[in-house]
């Protein structure tokens, strides 16, 4: 059974930074993706960041590149989510997800089928 519990979140000053951390459990080969998203209230959750537990693939979406970065501890199975120069609009609730078998890359972000229960991400100006 997949498992996937998000820490890291907290109250932050704009400009300023956090780790998300990615705990994972109860899945098997290289082909899964670890994936990043975020919803703020009254908006559609956003997918942010996407990794091969393989390491061979990296994805990002263009409102969070160069600011945000996703990264793995292999030994921990663990995925984190470092972000960097944060704003009040990224205040939101994120979440990591776990799509088995990689089929996210040809059905978009809403393929991931394993979700954790969210870490509240504040960021005030």
């Amino acid at each position: 059974q997949v498992q996937l519990v998000e820490s890291g979140g907290g109250s932050v000053q704009a400009g300023g930074s956090l780790r998300l951390s990615c705990a994972a459990s109860g899945y098997t080969g290289s082909r899964t993706y670890i994936g990043w998203f975020r919803q703020a209230p009254g908006k559609e959750r956003e997918g942010l960041a996407a990794m091969s537990t393989g390491g061979a693939n990296t994805v990002y979406a263009d409102s969070v590149k160069g600011r945000f970065t996703i990264s793995q501890n292999n030994a921990k199975n663990t995925v984190y989510l470092q972000m960097n120069s944060l704003k009040p609009e990224d205040t939101a609730m994120y979440y990591c997800a776990a799509d088995l078998h990689g089929g996210w890359l040809f059905r978009g972000w809403d393929y991931f089928g394993y979700w954790g229960q969210g870490t509240q991400v504040t960021v005030s100006s």
